[in-house]
């Protein structure tokens, strides 16, 4: 049988009886990946050869026939020579795209583990299951898993032009796609509606799904979406943009850089097409 793709991760929760050869450790200090400073990243021979003592380890599952684990390590702890720390953020668009997605899982996982020791209910310290991904209050049984937060990024497209905004933590001159937070008891459609009317007061009509990313900043998950205008005059709503504006195909404002984002994915969706039609 042929070897699968390093492409394809399997999530697990059990690592193997005998494993052998390499494994991928992605090891954080909070969001921090250590890594070295040359910035590339491959898997060790063994987690202790990092050079820096693990408080918690959890197994991920596989990335090809590679077995992945993710470490917590204590905040005061300094890289070992030729390794740094990196923010995740950081290093995204300059990991390979499949250990990119390992990460994202493994500061998850991390950063749920970390802040679900005690039980929300009673207080209880909480402990590890073992059959699935979660952590259980021994007290009263409460079951803890690991957050998510869905929400939604969209392009809205008014013939030749695309509705761009720039928050005021974006860097100067960026512009991107609207997106925000999915609210308790919303369909994602009610949300692309909201979100786009609250932020720019521009009305949507017709809404395609796009695709999905993870976005561990630090749980989302962004589902994307095209939505067709369907009136209203531009009007900055709730202090979520400073700006907003139409742009044509061809006079682009200044974007982020690089291919990593569902935002610039839909972004380039929307040029390709209209070159294509050119």
């Amino acid at each position: 049988m042929a070897a699968r793709s390093l492409r394809e991760f399997r999530s697990a929760l059990t690592p193997p009886a005998a494993a052998q050869g390499p494994v991928f450790v992605f090891a954080f200090r909070r969001r921090e990946l250590l890594l070295p400073v040359t910035g590339s990243f491959a898997p060790v021979d063994a987690i202790g050869l990092l050079g820096v003592t693990p408080e918690r380890t959890h197994y991920l599952g596989t990335l090809g026939e590679t077995p992945c684990w993710c470490v917590e390590i204590a905040p005061d702890v300094e890289p070992p020579a030729g390794m740094a720390f990196r923010d995740l953020r950081a290093l995204y668009g300059r990991l390979e795209p499949e250990v990119q997605d390992a990460a994202s899982r493994a500061v998850q996982i991390v950063e749920w583990d970390r802040t679900h020791r005690f039980c929300g209910a009673c207080g209880a310290p909480t402990v590890v299951e073992e059959r699935e991904r979660a952590r259980t209050c021994p007290a009263c049984r409460l079951s803890q898993f690991p957050r998510l937060a869905p929400a939604i990024i969209v392009a809205v497209e008014r013939d030749d032009e695309i509705l761009l905004g720039r928050s005021a933590h974006f860097p100067p001159g960026i512009y991107s796609v609207l997106a925000g937070f999915v609210e308790a008891g919303e369909s994602v459609e009610a949300a692309v509606r909201r979100e786009v009317a609250e932020e720019s007061g521009i009305e949507v009509g017709a809404i395609r799904y796009f695709g999905s990313q993870p976005w561990p900043f630090p749980h989302s998950l962004m589902l994307g979406f095209q939505a067709d205008y369907a009136g209203g005059a531009l009007r900055l709503g709730d202090a979520e943009l400073e700006d907003a504006d139409w742009f044509r195909r061809d006079e682009m404002p200044s974007l982020f850089p690089g291919n990593a984002s569902i935002a610039q994915w839909l972004i380039r969706d929307f040029v390709e097409r209209g070159r294509r039609r050119a």
